[in-house]
């Protein structure tokens, strides 16, 4: 519940043009500032401006990330109750809202076209770059002992690439089908799984943000070094969720938080790394319950620039109610 005063301080801070059009846009995921201001095509003082009083106003929560900042809508029960009612009556058919989402749209499909783009020209050496960023093989350990031996009957791999992770955990699942929008990665996929062993396993082109198309339920649902190229991480754990039988397990590997700016600029990165409280509520909301969080330390090699002071972090986590697919 909301006091009386903190109610109408609320309203207060939401109740103004710019800051209600940052509110609906935030509504869609989490945003850079770059993002906003690019979408509402103001100032960057003024997007900062308006987005610190919703800050200091508690109806936004910043999560910083090297040289950016993201925005997310508030976590506080009480006070997303207040935002979803009052953004659930805003008219998506107003000009300026209706403008807005469209520049948001466009945004996030030049994202995509740039990662997409980047995976075309490095497809072919797309695992040599991954040994760059951490020793794949200390990695790999680790996901077979977080894993344990319970049996899988069905694996499901979002954002397959060129089937690594398919081919390393073959032995330990009935079927296994990885998905990836890019062909050229997918074309290195099929022939790393042509031979007598990987026959239960299979790959097609498909957008992991969107799986209703698929007709099966699977017990293990695999992210590796997938979350960092997504503008909306969350977005994809909400979806593997709903295509998961109850009880089944999610992994997910990706960089602990850091500052290589360089990775964002020429490696196509969205976001530098998430860190365990981060990681942990995203779960929770996706209706996910955290077994475990183990961090590797990267090796430490003068000459791999690459590789120098990136920790690697394995998540393992339960399905263990329903969440609804977000929108």
């Amino acid at each position: 519940m909301l006091a009386l005063e903190e109610m109408v301080g609320l309203l207060k801070a939401s109740g103004e043009t710019t800051r209600l059009r940052l509110l609906a846009l935030l509504a869609e995921g989490d945003l850079s500032v770059k993002d906003l201001t690019a979408i509402l095509n103001q100032s960057q003082p003024r997007i900062s401006r308006h987005l610190k009083l919703l800050y200091e106003a508690g109806l936004v929560e910043r999560l910083p990330e090297g040289a950016w900042v993201y925005y997310c809508l508030t976590q506080d029960e009480a006070k997303s109750n207040l935002l979803s009612a009052s953004l659930k009556l805003l008219d998506r058919g107003d000009v300026m809202i209706r403008r807005d989402l469209e520049r948001l749209h466009q945004i996030k499909a030049t994202n995509v076209q740039q990662a997409a783009d980047y995976f075309q020209l490095n497809a072919e050496h797309w695992d040599e770059l991954r040994e760059l960023h951490a020793p794949e093989s200390a990695v790999d350990q680790a996901i077979i002992s977080a894993l344990g031996d319970q049996p899988v009957e069905r694996l499901l791999d979002l954002g397959t690439g060129t089937g690594s992770i398919l081919s390393l955990l073959a032995g330990l699942c009935r079927q296994g089908l990885g998905i990836d929008v890019n062909r050229s990665m997918l074309a290195i996929a099929r022939s790393r799984l042509d031979g007598p062993n990987h026959g239960h396993l299979h790959v097609q082109q498909g957008d992991i943000l969107d799986l209703a198309s698929l007709d099966r339920r699977f017990d293990l649902v695999t992210l590796h070094q997938v979350l960092h190229y997504l503008d909306d991480p969350s977005a994809a754990l909400f979806e593997a969720a709903n295509v998961m039988v109850p009880d089944g397990r999610i992994l997910v590997v990706d960089f602990a938080p850091h500052d290589h700016e360089f990775l964002r600029k020429d490696h196509a990165h969205r976001r530098l790394g998430f860190s365990h409280d981060v990681m942990r509520r995203w779960m929770e909301q996706a209706g996910f319950t955290v077994e475990l969080a183990r961090d590797l330390k990267a090796e430490m090699k003068p000459d791999e620039a690459y590789s120098a002071h990136l920790t690697v972090t394995i998540w393992v986590a339960r399905k263990t109610s329903e969440a609804g697919r977000k929108s």
